[in-house]
């Protein structure tokens, strides 16, 4: 049985150690869960480790994690489109924002509900996602702060999300003092500087973020450990949070490189592990396929082995001169990089079991504002559907 095994103690050890961090740095943080896809029991363990501020970026999920976790805070974490406004109101304490016409449309929706809405100004500080240009932030601020039911509580920023560019001290200072400039022209106090993600915690271990900026929105760092910067994983992070087992639906030994004349709809993954033309050598083949996750983000435990190519419902791992005694039936296991893991989550075709347990509660930084069964102790929490992944056309199959 294909399927993704959520560790809870891994979890809870990432959620300790990345507070650990924040407290040293006088930071608060907010646990971005979008990649949790709304699943309740994931969810629930994370309110009872101590989580009472979240981030989410999904209007689908809001009920979800509104009805697992009634403690916590919900940050809308896109800009919210005009259409969005009514539910990000009613679910999300605090959203992020750019464009003055949404905040009004929030101001008016928070004004029928009897509720203040808090917002943070998000500024483009050269990743070119969501943010205004800073110098339109002044008067932005401005018209935000004529507003009844909406209370403009920061400024907000992203790096590293769309173009890859990395934060710098510079870029945090920069923002730091926005917020320095906007509070003199004001007269207003603006108490949260948000702008870090996981791509920062390097920098923020390192002691070379602002005080300035007291504020982060970490998830990846959180369920992966990676280091966004330099690869790998951050020290003092697991990285087995979520791993992947998927079954082994076929084992052969084939030639390593394909013949004839190839098309442009190829799917190879891994050119230098195809071999060399007559070269041979075991492959195996497993039912997951792109169909349910970014498989060049499949990252085989089992360091012989090498993700080849994958089509919609297949991939194709190389395994070398020596099987390893694996054998048809058999899993075998994966890490994941972000992009794999945002889609296995949302796959209805992939079980999610869940071990490990999450107890005792923390004391966060945060605040307000198959053939083979599961281990002892692990429960099965979401079942893929008894039909099969539809097939696939044309030659992606």
């Amino acid at each position: 049985m294909n399927r993704l095994v959520i560790d809870l103690e891994a979890l809870r050890h990432n959620v300790a150690t990345i507070d650990a961090w924040m407290r040293a740095a006088g930071a608060r943080w907010t646990l971005v869960t979008k990649v949790l896809c709304g699943e309740p029991t994931i969810l629930r363990a994370l309110a009872a480790m101590g989580v009472r501020s979240v981030g989410e970026s999904r209007l689908a999920n809001l009920d979800d994690v509104t009805t697992a976790m009634p403690r916590a805070e919900i940050w809308y974490l896109r800009p919210t489109h005009p259409s969005a406004v009514a539910a990000v109101v009613a679910h999300c304490g605090v959203s992020l924002n750019s464009e003055i016409e949404t905040l009004r449309l929030i101001d008016a929706e928070a004004g029928r509900r009897g509720v203040l809405h808090r917002a943070l100004a998000m500024v483009e500080l050269g990743d070119l996602r969501e943010g205004m240009l800073p110098v339109h932030l002044p008067a932005f601020c401005e018209a935000a702060q004529r507003l009844r039911h909406v209370r403009l509580v920061g400024l907000g920023a992203n790096l590293g999300c769309l173009a890859g560019v990395l934060p710098t001290s510079e870029h945090f200072a920069q923002l730091a003092l926005y917020r320095e400039l906007i509070e003199l022209k004001l007269g207003c106090r603006l108490p949260i500087v948000s702008a870090g993600t996981s791509v920062a915690l390097p920098q923020l271990r390192a002691g070379r973020v602002p005080l300035g900026i007291n504020h982060y929105r970490i998830g990846e760092a959180v369920f992966l450990g990676t280091d966004l910067v330099s690869g790998g994983t951050i020290p003092g992070l697991r990285d087995d949070v979520v791993i992947l087992r998927a079954e082994v639906a076929e084992l052969k030994r084939k030639a390593l490189a394909p013949s004839g004349e190839l098309g442009a709809d190829a799917h190879v993954l891994a050119d230098p592990a195809r071999g060399r033309l007559g070269e041979r050598g075991w492959r195996a083949l497993i039912s997951i396929g792109q169909y349910d996750a970014e498989c060049g983000g499949l990252l085989p435990l089992d360091a012989r082995h090498v993700v080849a190519g994958a089509s919609s419902d297949l991939t194709v791992l190389n395994l070398g001169d020596d099987a390893g005694g694996l054998r048809v039936g058999d899993d075998v296991g994966f890490r994941l990089r972000y992009a794999a893991l945002l889609r296995l989550m949302g796959s209805r075709y992939v079980a999610k079991v869940v071990q490990g347990a999450a107890a005792p509660a923390l004391e966060l930084a945060q605040e307000r504002l198959g053939r083979r069964r599961p281990g002892r102790g692990a429960e099965i929490i979401s079942m893929p559907r008894r039909d099969a992944t539809p097939a696939a056309h044309g030659g992606t199959a």
